[in-house]
């Protein structure tokens, strides 16, 4: 298949993983970006050649395009680099793995620019979902699910009809500390909260597994990425993450996705859609695992859960401010200024503290992003 491909935070674990489906398809990469992993970015250029790399923290841009001088890479920084990358004409599909807000820009300038999107940034949906999903449809560009959840959901609604979908069921793994109460999570550390069970992923992304944001979050994306209700949206929490999510129609028949827990599965299929070839990971041997469990998940102790939840079916701009909240808090976490139960108090108290209030343009999300992340400062 001849297709060339774009990677925003390709030197993450989304983003170094789509690299290895792309050389294993002979795809094309025209640009690559990181945060700040200069170093890794630099050696991924020299790799593979593509026509632009971005550092996002312009603090490593000078050292980076000196470096990288005896190419012919062209260096760019900033938003404004990750918007020249999204915008580009050279590109068939943009792999959106940024993490947080700053994939939000990126993602409306590639819909405006018609290029297709392999979709594994969060909160571009969670904060911006409306905006995104309007701006898709008018200009009828193509949304593929990166994360496992939302492509196993996709995945099963292939060759049914959407009316007579039921509801979806996202599986969660339970994180670290599953069947935990909040009296045995008082003293959590950074390295308990970084220990998953089942996936090797970033920082950010591993603690909002802990605290079960990152359901939370997923809940908000499907209603968008899939036009659902709030209601229509199941969470059941399966230990063992080979179900990656089902769909149940009309009929009570349940369809489901399994597979090894390997992110180039979503990968890949959302870069070769609609056609599947093999993919470079292990398959699934279901006497492996013997015995798959499901349970319920427990939302008074994980109030993060909670509080996502409560923000969608609420609407306007809450999901956009619960997620700048957590990412603020997670932060805060991550360097040791708050407790691991205190991420799951500041997320829910955002939903009292801010009025309700329309997004109707980015500015709109960019406010509200400003206050919930201006608000949990001033809390510390």
């Amino acid at each position: 298949m001849s297709k060339t491909i774009s990677i925003l935070g390709s030197t993450g674990s989304i983003g170094t993983q789509a690299i290895e489906v792309a050389k294993k398809h002979n795809f094309k990469i025209s640009a690559l970006s990181a945060n700040s992993n200069a170093d890794i970015l630099e050696n991924q250029a020299r790799e593979l050649k593509p026509e632009y790399v971005c550092i996002y923290n312009e603090k490593y841009y000078k050292e980076l395009k000196d470096n990288l001088a005896d190419t012919s890479v062209k260096v760019l920084s900033g938003m404004d680099g990750l918007c020249t990358i999204a915008s580009s004409k050279n590109c068939d599909t943009l792999v959106n793995s940024v993490v947080g807000m700053v994939g939000l820009l990126p993602t409306l300038t590639a819909i405006d620019a018609g290029t297709e999107i392999a979709l594994a940034n969060k909160e571009t949906l969670v904060a911006g979902g409306k905006l995104v999903t309007e701006s898709a449809e008018k200009k009828g560009v193509r949304i593929l699910p990166i994360d496992s959840e939302h492509s196993a959901i996709f995945q099963c609604l292939q060759g049914n009809k959407r009316e007579q979908l039921n509801k979806i069921i996202l599986t969660a793994s339970g994180g670290p500390f599953f069947n935990k109460k909040t009296d045995e999570l008082e003293n959590v550390t950074v390295a308990d909260a970084l220990n998953h069970p089942n996936w090797s992923m970033g920082s950010k992304i591993t603690i909002d597994s802990a605290t079960l944001m990152n359901k939370g979050l997923e809940f908000i994306e499907a209603k968008w990425l899939f036009d659902l209700e709030p209601d229509m949206i199941e969470i059941i929490v399966h230990r063992q993450s080979v179900i990656h999510s089902a769909v149940e129609y009309k009929d009570f028949s349940v369809i489901a996705q399994l597979g090894v827990p390997d992110m180039k599965i979503p990968i890949q299929y959302a870069l070769l859609y609609p056609d599947r070839f093999e993919c470079p990971t292990k398959q699934l041997s279901l006497t492996d695992y013997g015995t798959l469990t499901f349970e319920k998940p427990d939302y008074e102790t994980f109030k993060c859960l909670s509080a996502a939840i409560k923000a969608i079916k609420t609407g306007g701009a809450y999901p956009c401010l619960v997620n700048s909240a957590n990412e603020e808090a997670v932060k805060l976490f991550l360097e040791g200024k708050i407790s691991f139960l205190k991420i799951g108090e500041i997320v829910s108290s955002v939903l009292d503290k801010f009025p309700y209030t329309e997004i109707t343009s980015y500015d709109d999300v960019v406010k509200a992003d400003q206050n919930a992340r201006a608000y949990v400062m001033n809390m510390i």
